[in-house]
């Protein structure tokens, strides 16, 4: 929000003396919004920062009144020059000094319900680095990546999940290793799956985790995913949505869709681009991720349906990011193609859209109206809450199960977490 378009929530007369006589350099305003949430403001050095719900922070400027470069000659004006907002109440004021100051500026954890019910939030697609493994690879890390969790990028990921609504991450880290040789992904996959037990063990109210594993060697894949799950509690699996060009539907991976289905684990799959269409998908629009990355979703689902994996493999859990990519909306073609070419389904025993009610997405869809469809097309049980974290793709996926219509209590706790914590075996 722009300083022209700045929302000032108005405060009780007693506080603008306070800063009107420089008595604080910053005061904490707390104040309860009409749905119930509370806030906390901090007016600090020109700035109103107001953390409420699970929205980014809303930052004003407070008028130069206030600090000295526009006189202000009593609360009147300062309440004056407060725009005011609807539908909210103060509820105190406190001078801050030091680090109580920086306590009082963080903003309060969000708790979500449902119909009256508390709801553990769990988010299904959240990105971890690993940095030692990166070294182990020989990869250069940016300084402070916000996809690793130490220091200051855990407290920042902390900071967002509260303010989002988060109470868990379920966290993936994106295959990158798929060109190494077996004994290097084998000693970087041991790597980052002990560190991820390490991460979930520290921060258990926070996170689970999904292993890695060297899916170019099926059968060391299938190993790796038992050992993460049996010995290290990790939740499930994360892969990519092909393995240097090879189809994940190919005879060759069975036996790592069979350890899946024997160990009764989700497999989360995160796209890792399309080679092949770079130059189609370069210029402006960033295409290759904006329809690149649900693309090569929609290609993997559609390979393990025509190809035969989810019938030879029924017990398979898997969940898609990116809302499934276009498959969900576009499957009455995919069955359609089968009248047109009965050939070319000889491989799926059923419709491709009846597939759909046997896999899971995330909610990452962007609007109610998606997310709506989404449903009417999976299922809500199929559903599961989606940030992508620490990616800025939306703010507000808590906000928009809330705002999509038709949905039940019942589907709205399904899609915030209990079908998460249902498969990935937290107790909630």
């Amino acid at each position: 929000m722009d300083d022209s378009g700045a929302v000032i929530v108005p405060l009780i007369a007693r506080c603008a003396p306070k800063i009107a006589a420089g008595a604080a350099s910053s005061l904490a305003i707390e104040t309860t919004f009409r749905f119930g949430i509370r806030s906390i403001g901090l007016v600090r050095g020109g700035r109103f920062n107001i953390y409420a719900g699970g929205d980014w922070p809303i930052v004003s400027r407070i008028d130069d009144r206030l600090h000295g470069k526009v006189p202000m000659s009593n609360r009147r004006q300062f309440l004056k020059d407060a725009a005011a907002t609807a539908g909210v109440m103060f509820t105190g004021c406190h001078l801050l000094s030091g680090q109580s100051r920086a306590q009082t500026a963080a903003p309060p954890r969000r708790q979500v319900t449902v119909g009256g019910r508390r709801v553990t939030t769990i988010d299904i697609h959240a990105h971890v680095i690993i940095p030692e493994a990166w070294a182990l690879m020989g990869l250069k890390l940016e300084p402070a990546d916000a996809s690793v969790i130490e220091g200051a990028t855990a407290s920042a990921r902390f900071r967002t999940m509260d303010e989002w609504g988060t109470d868990m991450q379920a966290l993936s880290i994106n295959p990158n290793w798929y060109t190494l040789d077996r004994d290097l992904a084998g000693r970087v996959i041991d790597l980052q799956n002990e560190k991820l037990a390490a991460l979930c063990a520290k921060y258990p109210d926070r996170f689970v985790a999904f292993a890695s594993v060297a899916l170019q060697y099926p059968d060391l894949a299938a190993q790796q995913l038992e050992e993460g799950v049996r010995k290290h509690n990790l939740r499930g699996v994360g892969i990519g949505g092909h393995v240097n060009g090879d189809e994940l539907s190919a005879r060759k991976f069975d036996s790592f869709w069979k350890k899946a289905e024997e160990l009764g684990c989700l497999v989360f799959m995160h796209p890792l681009g399309i080679p092949e269409l770079g130059k189609r998908l370069a210029g402006g629009g960033y295409l290759s991720n904006v329809i690149g990355n649900p693309l090569e979703t929609t290609i993997f689902l559609s390979h393990l349906i025509f190809d035969g994996t989810l019938d030879r493999f029924p017990g398979l859990k898997i969940c898609a990011p990116h809302a499934g990519g276009y498959l969900p909306s576009y499957a009455g073609r995919s069955d359609y193609g089968c009248v047109r070419s009965p050939g070319a389904c000889d491989g799926a025993k059923k419709h491709a859209s009846e597939y759909l009610r046997q896999l899971y997405f995330d909610s990452i869809i962007f609007t109610p109206e998606g997310l709506r469809h989404l449903v009417a097309e999976c299922g809500a049980s199929q559903i599961m809450l989606g940030t992508d974290y620490p990616f800025p793709w939306s703010t507000t996926t808590v906000d928009q199960v809330f705002q999509t219509p038709g949905l039940s209590d019942a589907d709205r706790r399904a899609i915030l977490g209990e079908t998460a914590a249902r498969l990935l075996k937290i107790k909630v």
